[in-house]
């Protein structure tokens, strides 16, 4: 299977749609990325079925929460 995300793409994660997150690494099936724009906070993991393409405004994928 092929990583989805390449690193430096632009993410969120399912359970918190409000958060942009950019791919830092692709290691087994994992990706860890870290929150935009906040380089104190600490790395994140996730599968690649947590995490969908972040679309370019919030307002957006804010509505595709509520269409999912």
């Amino acid at each position: 299977m092929k990583n989805k995300y390449k690193k430096g793409d632009l993410v969120f994660a399912k359970v918190r749609p409000c958060v942009t997150l950019v791919v830092r690494l692709y290691v087994r099936k994992v990706y860890y990325c870290t929150i935009h724009n906040d380089p104190t906070a600490n790395e994140l993991v996730y599968f690649d079925s947590e995490l969908r393409p972040y679309i370019g405004n919030l307002s957006i994928v804010k509505r595709q929460q509520h269409i999912v």
